[in-house]
């Protein structure tokens, strides 16, 4: 560590982060927390025991690297920071090949193509000072370097945005730019473009939060500033991002907290990212005001979160730190990403963003289908609690729990979801939100991948076998305060059944109550209330309640609370019907119930003061 750099305490006590020098001051105190492990003469910083599937000297390198998404636009916006001096002078060691801490060449696969990307922003963002901080040698071997990354064997995901990402820096730096390896690498992004802005993160892969930091954040960067060279694409990219963002306001609630699905959400912040990628390119999808409400609530809804250590490092997990959620590429460092949402600091003082008015969400549909996504979000009058209905999605690489964070029926920005303890019994098998099904032996399997799916205005099916002779078909409606959920189980075997509302906290103030002749059941908690009542089963189904480990939710840390239906589902067809609601309030226990009938091959339901017909 430099000696002339004091290191100062994480605190969200910058002010109550509505101008830019609170902001600035936000950034410097996330770095601040970090520089005691920033040891002069190395090029990575030690951050953590643990690791990735990487290693841990990769690793360091990836802190290091991904401390540079906040600290450039900083400086780019003439910000100041006291840790950059060991910046500069880790960069030039990390990429000078006779240094003992030299970053190593690419080989296949490898993290360290990731984080090269930043370097690209880096030069592309200053690249006088880039002639300042280096020497010719130093930025030779820096573009040496870097310039493995055009040619490197890398996933067919949104990882090739990072070569390009490389390249758009070289160029305006006034280095060698590699225009075929850009073509090269957006044509091959171009095969899992699904329309309406939306991707795939690679043919026919996941399609979460991480679309829009890993393809959208990407080309609005690219976009910006690559205008002039490649006004046809970065016309194109605009116009997509335009288009999903139509659709990626609706994961957004008042208080600026998002809906937890999928993958690598230990970036935290990153989830607005987007929004900071929108205001630097002066992409006219809302107002400024609209824009710079989204990013500093986000980013004030998660620094009242306990997200850091006791030494005001980030830590692994949600909103509390967790590793049992985390995927195999999180390491110490990893969540460092979520400094892309700073990215706003390189706009000027006198400009749009930072002139506006932060104003709250503008008027929201109360349902918006994602059909591309297979998802359909609801949300409540006050655009306080959000929920997502999904059709699933099955995810086998190395996403930990990946099941969990893909093939529930819900997910929550308030109650979030549960991830796995363990696979041997209900309390344990992260049942929130899910229909499980076992061969009375406690060893549960719920829904993975799917046969069939369609999303709609008004709903969401999906068609899928747990076991190769046993179909389940279900069908999710939102109805009032919550969504109703039918299946249709077709079964050679014997099996037992228990399907999960939302998760709430389990502590000694949770209440627990029972009702409708054993058909319901109501977890009342600190955090909200959890209800799951049956309205209609072709076989007896019983109300009761799981308690799961602790930190097996992603929101909170205690023990959960599931409220769920059982049922004995003897080999045949059966239906199985009950309404799931949650919200921060008590009074959903109170809500009005839908009243249903089921009748050829048409659901009526009556709720609110209207009757709603759907056809199955």
């Amino acid at each position: 560590m430099h000696p002339e750099y004091t290191p100062s305490p994480v605190s969200p006590a910058v002010g109550d982060l509505t101008t830019r020098p609170q902001m600035q001051a936000a950034l410097n105190s996330l770095l601040g927390a970090v520089a005691p492990y920033c040891r002069a003469g190395e090029s990575g910083i030690p951050l953590g025991h643990f690791t990735a599937h990487y290693g841990p000297k990769i690793a360091e390198m990836e802190a290091l690297a991904r401390m540079l998404w906040g600290l450039f636009p900083l400086l780019a916006g003439d910000g100041h920071s006291d840790p950059l001096p060991f910046f500069i002078e880790a960069i030039a060691h990390g990429t000078d090949p006779s240094h003992p801490h030299y970053w190593g060449d690419v080989q296949a696969y490898d993290q360290r193509c990731v984080e090269m990307a930043v370097f690209g922003i880096g030069l592309a963002l200053l690249p006088q000072r880039w002639r300042q901080w280096f020497s010719e040698a130093q930025q030779q071997a820096m573009f040496t370097w870097l310039n493995q990354s055009a040619a490197a064997e890398i996933p067919d995901n949104n990882w090739h945005y990072f070569p390009i990402l490389v390249q758009v820096g070289f160029h305006r730096a006034g280095l060698p730019f590699d225009r075929a390896a850009v073509e090269r690498h957006f044509a091959c992004m171009e095969h899992y473009y699904l329309g309406d802005g939306w991707y795939s993160d690679g043919p026919g892969r996941p399609r979460d939060y991480y679309i829009s930091m890993g393809f959208h954040f990407y080309g609005l960067l690219y976009a910006t500033l690559m205008a002039e060279e490649d006004p046809a694409r970065a016309r194109c990219l605009r116009e997509r991002a335009m288009a999903f963002g139509q659709d990626f306001i609706y994961q957004f609630a008042a208080d600026g907290s998002a809906i937890p699905f999928g993958r690598s959400l230990t970036y935290r912040f990153a989830e607005a990212a987007f929004w900071s990628a929108v205001a630097f390119s002066g992409l006219p999808l809302f107002s400024p005001g609209v824009v710079k409400g989204l990013v500093l609530r986000h980013l004030r809804h998660w620094l009242q979160q306990p997200i850091f250590d006791r030494d005001g490092v980030l830590s692994v997990g949600y909103h509390y730190p967790n590793l049992i959620m985390a995927e195999d590429y999180n390491a110490p460092g990893s969540p460092y990403w979520a400094l892309k949402l700073f990215l706003v600091l390189a706009l000027p003082e006198e400009g749009d963003f930072w002139q506006a008015e932060a104003l709250p969400l503008p008027r929201l549909d109360r349902q918006r289908a994602l059909p591309h996504a297979g998802q359909l979000i609801v949300r409540d009058a006050q655009d306080d609690h959000l929920f997502l209905l999904t059709a699933g999605q099955l995810e086998l690489n190395n996403f930990v729990n990946s099941g969990p964070k893909y093939t529930k029926f819900a997910y929550s920005n308030r109650f979030g979801f549960c991830v796995e303890r363990g696979r041997y019994g209900l309390p344990h098998a992260a049942g929130d939100s899910m229909l499980l099904l076992a061969e009375q032996d406690e060893y549960w399997r719920g829904r993975r991948d799917c046969r069939e799916v369609e999303t709609r205005d008004d709903l969401i099916f999906s068609r899928w076998l747990p076991w190769h002779d046993v179909e389940v078909a279900t069908w999710l409606i939102p109805a009032g305060e919550g969504h109703v959920r039918l299946h249709r189980i077709a079964t050679a075997r014997t099996l037992t059944s228990a399907e999960g509302g939302f998760a709430v906290v389990s502590d000694a103030q949770t209440a627990i109550r029972t009702g409708a002749q054993g058909r319901r059941c109501d977890a009342i908690a600190r955090n909200g209330t959890s209800v799951i009542q049956c309205l209609y089963a072709t076989v007896p189904r019983q109300a009761d309640w799981v308690r799961t480990p602790p930190n097996s939710n992603l929101m909170f840390a205690d023990t959960a609370a599931i409220p769920v239906l059982k049922a004995l589902l003897p080999p045949g067809e059966h239906w199985l019907g009950c309404w799931v609601a949650a919200s921060p309030q008590a009074a959903i226990a109170d809500a009005e119930v839908p009243q249903w009938t089921l009748a050829e091959g048409t659901l009526t339901l009556l709720f609110d003061g209207h009757t709603q017909r759907i056809r199955l």
